[in-house]
């Protein structure tokens, strides 16, 4: 423990903004085999380079994959509660660190500090919810054909795991993932998003401070693409767990599923948000704003589709763009502003393809569509909220997914037309209705094919106690979080116990 400490406060020696960064192999910090590294920048002003990152390649992998795998039995012999008390240390760190971690975060995503704060505060009462389920780690006694003999289950780690995460809530979904995986007895290969790979180290290096023993959690930053075919391919690795594209996590999955591995994604949205004649329509618009605009529509849950009887559409719209407009897209430092600066530059490039490509397949511009340069933002990935009218089903606006701050408005003749036209779409994660009918309340929630739903509440809300995941190309495996949050991470043995 003691040379952990060591090499711990050597790298944190180092940390600060423009230095290189290692990766985090067996209780050290090591440079890549490769010896080449690429930098993370500050979106919201893409001249800060923020750090240096490793540029790993399979022999890093591989050795990462040795250090968990040496390390697994004696973690997994581990008692559950003792492997508890890490991620309760890791509150308390947490805590202290707050502003810090914020701080990290907003320069790394482009995210407000605000929003920063928030998924730190997300973060911290994640891991009260994981850390209470050491104690809940048990498996069933069942009644067995013969009354000498006696029946139960227990439940055992896989082994050596990885986690793939992205670079919209680098904090909160990493210790979604790392936190249910360790309490369970694996031992992780943690590889962030090579955007955020700054959070990434930083979170490695709080779960080391809460007293992870050395090749427990081991830490790669490279291209997904190298490290993603080594995760697939390698047989040591039990599971994955994964959150990004549909496109990435599919065939991710059929690659690690295929040598019988585990898999879990959770992957792409195009949510739909009803809104009815009977509803608050004010109220409604302002929660399309918080789940659409807000955070620069980087969330996986967020709506993109806002499907309305034709009746109210204009009032809707006209609703939709007065809020759009009012929104303030500025440095996410300002305490007035609501909106930073998208991730990267595919983000951007992401958002103006799908604005173009809206106006040439005919929907209808209402507000926004621009990257913004005035007002001291040239200098990072700034755009505007947007709002289209006239939107279709069979334009890829409507069909594909943006991950950016852009709400297609749809038009429908009746209720049911509303549904019909909300589940015609191959993705399900969430979705939302806004209506004061509850009669139409509870048909939607039992009609809608997505795996988080809400009614009169924006399509992006979530709380840690229930479980998080979708339908059809939305998510592959086990939820993650709440009640279910361990089910991914361990096997079930039955037992049989008859004395001679």
């Amino acid at each position: 423990m003691a040379t952990t400490n060591v090499l711990l406060n050597e790298q944190k020696e180092n940390f600060q903004y423009g230095s290189t960064f290692k990766n985090y192999i067996n209780g050290e910090w090591v440079p890549s085999i490769s010896g080449e590294i690429s930098p993370s920048i500050n979106p919201g002003n893409i001249q800060e380079v923020l750090g240096y990152f490793q540029k790993s390649n399979v022999e890093d992998v591989q050795a990462a994959i040795k250090s968990a795998k040496d390390s697994f039995l004696a973690w997994s012999k581990t008692s559950v509660i003792k492997r508890g008390d890490v991620l309760f240390n890791l509150i308390y760190l947490l805590e202290q660190e707050k502003e810090e971690l914020a701080t990290l975060i907003t320069k790394e995503v482009g995210k407000t500090i605000k929003a920063a704060r928030l998924e730190v505060e997300a973060s911290i009462q994640a891991l009260k919810h994981f850390s209470g389920e050491a104690n809940r780690l048990a498996g069933e006694t069942v009644p067995a054909n013969d009354p000498n003999t006696f029946t139960c289950t227990i439940k055992e780690p896989l082994g050596v795991v990885a986690v793939v995460t992205p670079f919209n809530f680098p904090l909160g979904i990493g210790i979604y993932k790392i936190a249910p995986a360790i309490l369970a007895g694996n031992t992780v290969i943690f590889k962030p998003a090579s955007d955020t790979s700054l959070v990434g180290v930083k979170t490695v290096e709080l779960f080391v401070k809460a007293g992870i023993p050395k090749g427990v959690l081991n830490l790669i930053t490279g291209p997904g693409s190298v490290i993603g075919q080594e995760f697939s391919d390698n047989k040591e690795i039990k599971a994955v767990s994964f959150t990004g594209s549909s496109e990435i996590g599919i065939a991710l999955g059929r690659a690690v599923t295929s040598r019988g591995a585990k898999m879990q994604a959770e992957m792409g949205g195009k949510n739909a948000t009803i809104i009815l004649e009977d509803a608050d329509i004010e109220q409604a618009v302002k929660g399309v704003v918080t789940s659409g605009f807000i955070n620069n529509g980087q969330s996986c849950t967020g709506t993109s589709r806002l499907i309305v009887p034709r009746s109210i559409a204009k009032k809707v719209t006209e609703l939709l763009v007065k809020e759009a407009s009012a929104i303030n897209v500025g440095d996410g430092f300002a305490e007035e502003v609501h909106n930073g600066a998208v991730a990267n530059e595919q983000q951007l490039k992401t958002y103006l393809h799908y604005v173009k490509t809206a106006i040439d397949e005919g929907a209808t511009l209402e507000y926004g569509g621009e990257k913004l340069t005035d007002l001291n933002r040239e200098k990072g990935y700034f755009v505007s909220p947007t709002v289209f009218s006239g939107v279709n089903k069979n334009m890829t606006i409507a069909k594909e997914e943006i991950f950016g701050p852009v709400v297609a408005v749809m038009e429908v003749e009746n209720y049911n037309e509303a549904i019909d036209l909300a589940n015609d779409i191959e993705f399900g994660l969430s979705s939302a209705i806004y209506t004061n009918d509850l009669e139409k309340a509870f048909y939607f929630i039992r009609q809608i094919e997505t795996g988080v739903t809400h009614v009169n509440i924006p399509s992006n809300h979530y709380e840690n106690q229930l479980p998080f995941g979708g339908k059809k190309d939305s998510s592959i495996g086990p939820r993650e979080q709440g009640s279910t949050a361990l089910d991914f991470w361990v096997e079930t043995k039955a037992v049989y116990i008859k004395p001679y």
